[in-house]
């Protein structure tokens, strides 16, 4: 099958962030320019017509039910190192599976995993499983790309083996613990190099590596449509951080220090959730058209186009960044602690926050706190958190709120957020009674945990509030009742409510701005970094912020102070502009 590798690495690297720069003000200015073109042709007296994209009803073509097969990622062996520093790797997993199933759309992403990292680590063992249904009995052809995860940089790729079975049957159990042959074409120069060497001066070092997987048939897929294939579990989630982001869109966590105590920091939080497939085909939309530029930015067809393109897969990458920090988790299926868990993510109904999500049509859950801070230098928020998808199941914003009474309203499946709920509870700050405003600092002691705060945990006491305010892909809000539908199967014991961007927007303005109310209250301060993309943000940049935001000094090398007094010629009107020039 035809290889794609567009999405191959993951897009760090410094001269990726001219795009970031460029992007944006090319946009504006083609705008500009369609503007002043319509107006000179009358092309604004033209009746306008909604743009295309939005809810797409085309069929899943029909096909008999196929297999469920489990496919287990074991280790690695041999791979080459990568970190010159550490002479070691930090390898990870990029599956791709493929069937001879016809999609709806050629755009439709493939099915695929990714595994934890393991750090510094040549012969990593992952046992990872991955359930797929409705695999054809043409069978499949399984791509695994191994990297080396480097949140300074790209991740090199360490090699790739291919896993083709092309015949599935009643009497096909599958192979155990495979050794697949690492391919060397594709990977990176550097660090075979390096492995080259290694061969040279020791004989028990080897030249390639391999990857052991195991594929187990479990036998046919229940129902009557095979049209396409879905992860069934285990079901991992990913819990990315990026304190810088955090400094700048003002959102902080706390968590549990080396003394017990709860230590409040910096950090903005992007979560991933795989939810239990299949999603329901009803759920199935496409980019709006709402722009000129919006098409060429999917598809890449134009030069704009691939400029947006390529610094949304980069802020997507920076967004949901691997690191040492990531945290990984799995759950086997749908369940009350996978509730809870989800609740955790969300902080329950702390901090009038707001949160922006994409599910995508392989039914994993994407979202992020959101805010109009948030789009410093975001192009698109919906965009990004799809990685510039075509076609996703849904989008738009949710927020949690705790259930008054929650035990009168048990058996109920949601109950009126304007009435039945509680305002949204107070932050970490406000419960202390101290204002967290220039002078809170990065970290410091607190006694009050940051989840679950009120009389109970438990999900039946929270509801989830969620809408489709996506003006990228528009859902349509006949499809709301799918997705409560779908996400009640998938978070037992929450209660969920849709509203509709449209029709509920006076309640649903209302209640935003409640939990707006409710976020500046907490006295959160932003800060903004000027001529600067974020991308390029360096340690030494956060802490100048936490020095602005204390009110102390910049710490800046002494060497910067006198090339600065250098120049001024004997005087540093940088950084002392009121001291008087020597005679």
């Amino acid at each position: 099958m035809v290889d794609n590798d567009s999405e191959a690495s993951v897009l760090r690297h410094q001269r990726f962030q001219q795009a970031d720069r460029i992007a944006p003000k090319l946009v504006d200015r083609t705008e500009k320019l369609q503007q002043k073109y319509q107006g000179q042709n009358g092309a604004g007296n033209v009746m306008k017509k909604d743009p295309a994209g939005g809810f797409d009803d085309t069929p899943i073509p029909q096909a008999p039910p196929g297999y469920t097969i489990k496919i287990t990622f074991h280790r690695a062996e041999n791979l080459p190192f990568a970190d010159i520093g550490t002479l070691s790797s930090d390898p990870y997993i990029l599956a791709v599976l493929r069937t001879d199933l016809p999609k709806r759309h050629k755009q439709d992403p493939d099915l695929r995993l990714r595994v934890p990292t393991i750090h510094r680590n040549t012969n990593p063992e992952w046992n990872v499983e991955w359930i797929v249904a409705n695999v054809p009995q043409s069978g499949f052809f399984l791509k695994c790309r191994l990297y080396d995860e480097d949140p300074r940089d790209h991740d090199d790729r360490l090699g790739n083996a291919h896993i083709i079975v092309d015949n599935i049957d009643d009497h096909w159990a599958g192979f155990s613990h495979h050794k697949f042959e690492l391919k060397k074409r594709m990977a990176s120069k550097r660090a075979y190099t390096l492995r080259g060497c290694a061969v040279l001066l020791s004989s028990r070092v080897k030249m390639g590596g391999g990857l052991i997987v195991s594929v187990e048939n479990l036998g046919r897929t229940p129902g009557e449509d095979g049209g396409r294939i879905y992860t069934v579990g285990p079901l991992p989630w990913s819990r990315h951080y990026s304190p810088l982001i955090g400094r700048l869109a003002g959102t902080k966590d706390t968590e549990q220090g080396k003394d017990g105590k709860e230590i409040r920091r910096y950090n903005f939080q992007a979560v991933q959730m795989q939810l239990r497939g299949p999603v329901p085909a009803d759920l199935y939309h496409r980019y709006v058209e709402f722009k000129p530029f919006v098409a060429g930015m999917f598809t890449s067809h134009t030069l704009r186009g691939r400029l947006l393109n390529r610094a949304l897969h980069h802020q997507h990458a920076r967004i949901y960044n691997y690191d040492r920090a990531t945290k990984y988790g799995v759950f086997q299926e749908p369940s009350i602690e996978m509730t809870k868990q989800f609740l955790d993510f969300v902080h329950y109904d702390e901090g009038g926050r707001i949160f922006t999500y994409v599910l995508t049509l392989d039914a994993q859950l994407r979202f992020t706190e959101t805010g109009k801070e948030f789009g410093i230098d975001l192009l698109s928020k919906h965009t990004m958190h799809s990685d510039v998808s075509i076609y996703i199941a849904f989008s738009g914003e949710f927020f949690i709120r705790r259930i008054k009474h929650g035990h009168l309203h048990k058996k109920e499946s949601s109950v009126d957020p304007t009435k039945d709920t509680h305002p949204t509870a107070p932050g970490p700050s406000e419960r202390e009674g101290h204002d967290n405003t220039a002078n809170d600092k990065d970290e410091g002691p607190q006694s009050v945990p940051i989840t679950g705060f009120g009389p109970s945990k438990g999900p039946s006491h929270y509801e989830l509030i969620i809408d489709n305010d996506s003006g990228t892909y528009r859902p349509n809000a006949k499809k709301l009742p799918v997705l409560r539908e779908y996400l009640s199967e998938n978070l037992p014991g929450l209660k969920i409510v849709t509203l509709d961007c449209q029709e509920d927007e006076e309640k649903m303005q209302k209640l935003k701005s409640e939990q707006r109310e409710r976020k500046k209250k907490s006295g959160k301060q932003i800060m903004y970094l000027q001529n600067s993309s974020m991308s390029s943000i360096s340690s030494s940049d956060e802490e100048n912020l936490e020095a602005r935001a204390t009110g102390g000094e910049l710490k800046e090398h002494r060497y910067k102070r006198e090339m600065h007094k250098f120049m001024g010629g004997g005087r540093d009107e940088h950084h002392y502009p009121d001291v008087e020039r020597p005679n």
